[in-house]
């Protein structure tokens, strides 16, 4: 945890008022307490496996295409109720549908992937419909919901979604123009840093009490559930798909002959714990490898996203 976050953890323990970037912030406020509320789910997400054999660049194609798949079930859903409560007066204020909506690009993703007939050739998983009923529930019974929903969403994808974008393209060898990853693409956007902080300043602005501010830090934990269910199944299918379908990262420990300190993400570990100096030699000797020099470099670069989305 960087020494910001730290300082901001403590300030909202200690209740005190807090300044980022210049905006007055308290720890009653609706995205402060959806961050300080979803953290340890969040971090349960980042951990799942599929999680982590994603950042490290180890994407099989078919997985891939089904994850898409469920984000524009999600999606759709989503938008859809976004657009029937547009004007209500707990969402109108977070409607940026020119800037944030998803489902178009991704049904260009799926078109790339799948052909023009792709929508007779996919179907809506069983994680994911259950993800799917719970935004169309509060859709149409609670509409104030929608907010933790729209916010779990796309400010992951404004910030640890930039990351996942370059390791599949590396991994899956995708087009530089950007075929296949358009959902990762926000145009309308140009800093994706301001724009979250005015999503964040327009969320602290809506007029909620307490109990229903809570309400929504309890319906952003389920929406971070539905996301690991769905990771989850994707996992169980991805055990029974066959190892060609080849991933792109960094061998894992048992490719290596076994020897777990050849592995760059036990060096980093051993770093963190104060082994600096072996774990810069081991960096070195996998960076002597022309791959290894691409993936070291897509591995930090998730890092660092990682803990973007985090600080989000």
């Amino acid at each position: 945890m960087s020494a910001e976050k730290m300082e901001t953890t403590a300030s909202v323990k200690t209740g005190l008022v807090y300044e980022e970037n210049g905006e007055t912030l308290r720890p009653e406020d609706l995205s402060e307490m959806l961050a300080a509320g979803t953290k340890e789910v969040h971090e349960k997400a980042e951990n799942t496996q599929f999680v982590k054999d994603f950042l490290r660049g180890r994407i099989r194609k078919e997985l891939f295409k089904l994850g898409a798949v469920a984000l524009y079930y999600t999606y759709t859903a989503m938008e859809e109720e976004i657009e029937k409560n547009k004007d209500h007066p707990h969402f109108a204020p977070l409607y940026f549908p020119a800037e944030l909506h998803r489902h178009e690009a991704l049904a260009r993703d799926l078109e790339y992937f799948y052909g023009p007939e792709w929508q007779s050739q996919i179907r809506c998983s069983e994680a994911t419909q259950c993800y799917v009923d719970r935004i169309h529930q509060v859709g149409q019974e609670d509409p104030v919901l929608l907010v933790a929903h729209a916010y779990t969403r796309y400010m992951g994808d404004l910030s640890g979604g930039q990351v996942l974008k370059k390791v599949a393209q590396r991994a899956l060898k995708l087009p530089s123009t950007g075929e296949g990853l358009e959902f990762y693409q926000f145009d309308a956007i140009h800093s994706a840093k301001e724009f979250k902080q005015l999503y964040r300043s327009r969320m602290n602005e809506l007029e909620l009490d307490m109990k229903t501010k809570k309400r929504l830090v309890d319906e952003a934990i389920k929406a971070f559930q539905f996301n690991m269910e769905v990771f989850q199944e994707l996992e169980e299918i991805g055990k029974t798909i066959q190892e060609d379908v080849l991933d792109a990262g960094m061998p894992v420990h048992g490719a290596m002959g076994g020897d777990i300190s050849k592995c760059p993400y036990y060096a980093a570990k051993m770093a963190a714990s104060g082994g600096t100096a072996y774990a810069c030699q081991l960096a070195m000797a996998v960076l002597r490898h022309p791959t290894g020099q691409v993936l070291f470099a897509t591995w930090f670069a998730a890092l660092a996203g990682l803990a973007a989305w985090y600080l989000m």
